[in-house]
């Protein structure tokens, strides 16, 4: 009787849907760019961010969906919604946001860059001197590359590429009689620049103009003869997904480039069009491109926002973007140091990019000319065109290192550059792998192997971030260098597992994926449950891009109920629902949008039964991350580093007052705050802040606010 009341009081347990969550992470980068707090240039590339985040969800995420539909599918989610709905709300949440984004370029961003200068125009507000520019500009530098493309029965409809810019063009026969109308399309290649800035002389204001603008304003002179009676600019989104069963596949790095033809070919899932269109020209396009109706978006200015990325490039107001950050370089870590003996007698942590990624490309470098070194093993999952990377690992080759590179193919929008890693290193010698079949090598893992004395030691570098020191300036990563053995000979037992056969490899200090890391952060989420029933400290505090894995929800669930105090620091994705009494009243989840993209994956147990945990590592907290993907989550065993992390980075995160909080209802709210709290941006903090030896460490984890707040 006791056990069938305890069932019918307990609550059931709900969940967030992914896309949806998703969507809510896009709107927060949106108010990025609304919000007067950023610099006007900031707010400018915030905007274009929004856009390019929509690209991938509609190329990925909207284009499984909609493959689910066509294929029948009805299986809900573990939110309870199917295909179909899911589609439904993501049309409508992105169409608001759409909106909204416009609505920011069209009364806020425009009107503030014009007070400061900088322009945009159409063919009405153009100057005569600006108007003879634009048309010579044409003439030379647009005209000859375009090609006008016209549609009838002898001219079907072209394969346009995904995402490509294009001109759709309604034009009539002179003459007597009353004649049907005829459609064109003027693609636009991909080499020309989508905003041209119009060089007049003695111009006393930075003018810009779109390049659909631009071309629609001549237009005529490609289609002699004819009236122009419209020009609207679209692009479509494609199925951008790549296909391979690597069961059937003989060389993989083959059939990949193939994928990559096939991908320009993918199926429509989204029309993005100017809102006048002719409706009779709209529907020819549906009809032609077999794009359904609610696939369009009709858009109130330029197509693709993404392009207003080049526009930060080109101006240079140092006053209207961030200050400039010099990363701090450690100096037991400088180039000029002897890296592997400062390693040799103790881990280093770096925390990017308010520490600079140039120790671990100094590192590389150091072990390409010692003569110690003859061993080096590299992970490499996304990294720059110009990368030192590859660079010193081509070099360590023609040294005679023997070097070995997993490069992961399936780097999604990555696999060209990949295919090209790929086939330079193999071109010098190097020993390029490309994985275990089904899974995507993840980790980011570099190991060198050096003779000292009579033996060999090992010193790796294990990550949160990608090998590219690109975006090593904008994401927030950590950097582990160490020479433990416990850990090194682990990292290259993952090597060997990676690059030979090994179907149940043993790791006890790594968390690696997809062989013990689910597990045993399940069993360290069961410790804190069982700890709060025993009226022990209880405490997790985990910081990830996305939380979606159902087990891990219902674990943190239970560990809730028990009284285990949970603080999540969520940048994107979240399917847990917190703040419900009997399901997650002490779960609480934020997230931190920034000047810099939140990248690194931190999990702390306090473990109140001994010494408190922390890991740092590769993986979020997704089925994908846990099952389908090589990660390698490693423990921070050196002490200070651990209180730099937990009494410095983690308590700076939970006392961000920018940051948003998750809501029961799905809302994300700020910060509640009284008027004698003082405003405080992780972010900021660590750029004047940088923790480490012999820096501040002074901040402490605050305590969990009271279960009603």
């Amino acid at each position: 009787m006791a056990t069938q009341k305890k069932a019918k009081n307990k609550r059931k347990l709900a969940y967030f849907n992914r896309e949806l969550s998703w969507l809510a992470f896009n709107r927060r980068v949106l108010e990025q760019a609304q919000s007067e707090q950023q610099p006007l240039l900031e707010r400018l590339k915030f905007l274009s961010i929004v856009s390019s985040n929509l690209d991938e969800f509609f190329e990925i995420r909207v284009a499984g969906l909609a493959q689910q539909v066509e294929s029948g599918v009805v299986e809900v989610g573990i939110d309870g919604l199917g295909p179909k709905e899911q589609l439904r709300r993501i049309h409508a949440i992105t169409s608001s946001l759409v909106k909204d984004q416009y609505k920011c370029w069209h009364t806020q961003l425009v009107p503030q860059m014009k007070n400061e200068g900088i322009v945009f125009k159409g063919r009405k507000e153009l100057t005569r001197k600006e108007l003879n520019w634009a048309k010579q500009y044409f003439a030379e530098q647009v005209y000859p590359v375009l090609t006008p493309m016209a549609i009838d029965p002898s001219h079907p409809f072209p394969q346009l590429v995904n995402k490509s810019l294009n001109i759709l063009v309604k034009l009539t026969e002179p003459g007597r009689g009353r004649k049907e109308p005829r459609m064109a399309v003027i693609p636009v290649p991909r080499i020309l620049p989508r905003v041209v800035y119009l060089d007049v002389e003695g111009a006393k204001q930075q003018t810009y103009i779109f390049l659909s603008d631009l071309i629609k304003m001549f237009d005529d002179e490609l289609f002699p003869g004819y009236r122009m009676k419209g020009a609207w600019a679209f692009r479509i989104t494609r199925n951008s997904d790549l296909y391979i069963d690597e069961e059937e596949v003989e060389n993989l790095l083959t059939k990949i480039e193939e994928e990559l033809n096939k991908k320009r070919k993918g199926d429509p899932v989204r029309l993005e069009i100017e809102d006048d269109v002719d409706e009779e020209m709209l529907d020819s396009l549906l009809k032609a491109n077999d794009i359904p109706s609610d696939y369009v978006f009709r858009i109130n200015g330029p197509i693709n926002l993404l392009r207003l990325m080049s526009v930060y490039s080109m101006i240079e107001r140092p006053d209207l973007k961030d200050k400039p950050h010099q990363a701090y370089v450690p100096e037991e870590l400088k180039a000029t140091s002897n890296l592997f003996a400062n390693i040799r007698s103790r881990d280093h942590l770096l925390h990017h990019p308010y520490d600079s990624f140039s120790p671990v490309v100094d590192f590389l470098n150091q072990a390409v000319v010692d003569p110690k070194v003859f061993a080096i093993k590299q992970t490499l999952y996304r990294t720059s065109g110009d990368s030192p990377i590859i660079d010193a690992l081509k070099r360590a080759c023609e040294n005679g290192k023997q070097v070995t590179a997993l490069v992961e193919l399936k780097a999604r929008f990555d696999e060209a550059n990949n295919i090209q890693w790929a086939r330079e290193l193999e071109e010098v010698g190097v020993h390029v792998v490309y994985g275990l079949v089904h899974l995507k090598t993840h980790c980011k893992c570099c190991l060198v192997v050096r003779r000292e004395g009579n033996g060999l030691r090992r010193y790796a570098h294990l990550g949160t971030g990608n090998y590219n020191p690109k975006t090593a300036k904008i994401y927030t990563d950590l950097s582990l260098f160490t020479a433990n053995e416990k850990l090194t000979s682990e990292v290259a037992d993952l090597f060997n597992t990676l690059t030979g056969f090994s179907l149940s490899p043993q790791f006890k200090n790594l968390l690696v994926a997809p062989f013990t890391l689910h597990s045993e952060i399940q069993k360290r989420i069961k410790r804190e449950t069982r700890n709060a029933k025993a009226g022990k400290p209880a405490r997790i505090i985990a910081k990830c891009n996305s939380l979606i894995e159902k087990e891990t929800i219902n674990n943190l669930y239970e560990a809730s109920n028990a009284g285990v105090q949970i603080d999540l620091i969520i940048r994107g994705i979240c399917s847990l629902v917190p703040g419900v009494a009997g399901m997650s009243e002490n779960i609480r989840v934020r997230s931190v949008v920034g000047r810099f993209l939140e990248h690194s994956r931190i999990y702390y147990f306090e473990n109140g039964d001994g010494e408190s945990e922390l890991f740092v590592g590769s993986a979020d907290w997704m089925s994908r991350n846990f099952f389908r993907r090589i990660e390698c989550v490693f423990p921070i065993y050196d002490p200070e580093l651990k209180d730099r992390v937990v009494k410095g980075i983690l308590p700076a995160y939970l006392k961000d007052t920018t940051a948003k909080v998750l809501k029961a209802n799905g809302a994300y709210s700020p910060i509640r705050r009284t008027k004698a709290d003082e405003n405080f941006s992780s972010q900021e903090y660590f750029l004047v802040n940088p923790l480490g030896p012999n820096r501040d460490t002074a901040l402490a984890i605050p305590e969990p606010p009271p279960t009603d707040d």
